[in-house]
This record gives structure tokens, sequence and C-alpha cells, in this order.
């Protein structure tokens, strides 16, 4: 998969995945507005571009606040996404390229305000995003926000994603519409949050095309 071409479908008018940013974007936008006085931390699980964080920051009244880190794998998508910051002048918005499954990205930043999983649940197995959920506990500070995102094809998983969140000290917020074309969310986070554990893997990414023909499970590397 080019994960850089992809980000293309984003422009194409009237797209699923157009829709989708706009909406994650405006949950962007109440998160920050609703943050209390201070500094605020953002974390961004598998950032891509950074436009759904970047592309809100560049003219939001809270820019100055706020400290990010986005996580991501392909350098095009790296690129891509440093030289948006740097052109909105975000500069204590750093861009890493590295393993955004790995607990140790996130040391420092962690417990976060806002934290994003958009374009991860979608291409790792059922198992791993529960997995993944509890790591959040360790992402989100009380009070936190998280987005995420999932496709809504069949079987649906977003109603359980929504029943594990929400088992975790998670209260929703916001849930796109089931007929929306896209499924995505916003939950707050309301419990002390756990100490980071270093060094842990919370998923491993498969992505969704090998998702589809396994059944949501993580394919058998021995076959």
């Amino acid at each position: 998969m080019d994960w850089n071409s992809w980000h293309d479908m984003y422009d194409l008018a009237g797209s699923s995945l157009g829709r989708r940013l706009s909406a994650v974007q405006e949950q962007v936008r109440t998160a920050l507005d609703t943050c209390p006085p201070g500094p605020v931390r953002v974390i961004s699980v598998c950032a891509g571009q950074g436009r759904d964080l970047l592309g809100v920051l560049r003219d939001h009244p809270r820019r100055a606040d706020v400290t990010g880190r986005l996580v991501e794998l392909d350098a095009a998508n790296v690129a891509v996404a440093r030289a948006a910051a740097e052109a909105a002048g975000l500069h204590r918005i750093e861009v890493v390229q590295g393993d955004a499954a790995v607990t140790d990205a996130y040391v420092g930043l962690a417990p976060a305000d806002l934290v994003l999983v958009c374009g991860v649940f979608g291409n790792i197995s059922d198992e791993d995003v529960e997995r993944t959920i509890g790591y959040c506990a360790q992402l989100c500070r009380d009070g936190g926000t998280l987005l995420w995102t999932r496709h809504r094809r069949a079987p649906d998983l977003v109603p359980q994603i929504c029943d594990w969140l929400e088992a975790r000290g998670f209260e929703r917020r916001w849930l796109s519409a089931p007929d929306a074309g896209f499924g995505a969310g916003a939950h707050r986070f309301t419990r002390s949050p756990e100490p980071l554990s270093p060094g842990e893997c919370m998923f491993t990414f498969v992505g969704y095309d090998v998702l589809a023909a396994t059944g949501g499970r993580r394919p058998d590397p021995a076959r």
C-alpha cells in the first residue's frame, strides 16, 4: 500500500474520507476549545500527513498553547507533515518517523489532553483494537479527549469499540451517524491515567485489505 498517495482520496470532492476528515477536524476544534487554560498536549498515533490536527491548529486561537507529537512510519508522509507544520509556524509540533505502535514513542507527552487514533482501528485485528483501547487509558489524561475512526463495513465493530471504551472509563461525547459513510468517535476519559508501560507494542498494523480477507483477524504468519 502506498500510504502517501492514499491521502489523495481526502481531496476527492464528496469522498467519504474527505467527509471523515472534516468531521474529525471539527471534533479536534471542540476538544481544543474545551481544554482548560494553559499548556495543551496532543498525541497522534499513525499520524499520516497530520491533516486532522495540523489543518485545525494553523489558525486555532489555542495554537500557541499546544505541544504535540505526531508519530508516523512512512517517510513520505512524515516529510509532508513536517513541511505543513513548518509552513504554519507550528514549531512545538514534533513529527517523528517511527513505529507508532510502540509505547516509547509517547514518553514525555503522555498522558495528553488530546489523543488521535485515526486510521488505526480499521487496519489492525479486532483483538488489537481492544488491546489498543487499554493503552489509550495510559495515553489520555483525566478529562482528555480520544478521537478515533473505524470503517462501518460488515461486521460493524463500532458498537463494540464504544463498549470497550466505556468499560475503560471513556465517556462517549460524539459518534458519527451509522449512515455517514465512515465511523468516527470522540470519547472523554474520566479516570486517572494508568502509568505508561515502556517498551510495549500496542498493536500490529496489518492493513485493511489483508484484514478483509481474514475476517478481522490477524493473519497467521506461518501461512
